[in-house]
């Protein structure tokens, strides 16, 4: 089970920034679509929301990292840009 996961986190961490954002409206709206579903109880598979709500989380978290990421790099270079400055 461990595995499937570690692999939908490899491929999106593979997919750009507007990809990976393209994905959460994607998904957001499969999460709506689903839970019109379950209310009309149309739906088979009880345990699909549960699913689309977990690969939001994951893509969210990746988004996340990545604004982290970049934060920290332009802090790092901003710091070595003063450094050089001060020499």
């Amino acid at each position: 089970m461990a595995r499937k996961s570690k692999q939908q986190v490899t491929e999106l961490r593979e997919l750009s920034d507007d990809d990976l954002t393209q994905e959460l409206d994607d998904t957001y709206r499969q999460l709506f679509t689903i839970r019109l579903q379950l209310s009309t109880r149309q739906l088979a598979n009880t345990a699909l929301p549960r699913k689309l709500r977990r690969r939001i989380a994951r893509i969210i978290t990746l988004k996340r990292e990545r604004e982290v990421a970049a934060f920290y790099e332009e802090q790092q270079t901003e710091s070595e840009v003063a450094v050089e400055a001060e020499s």
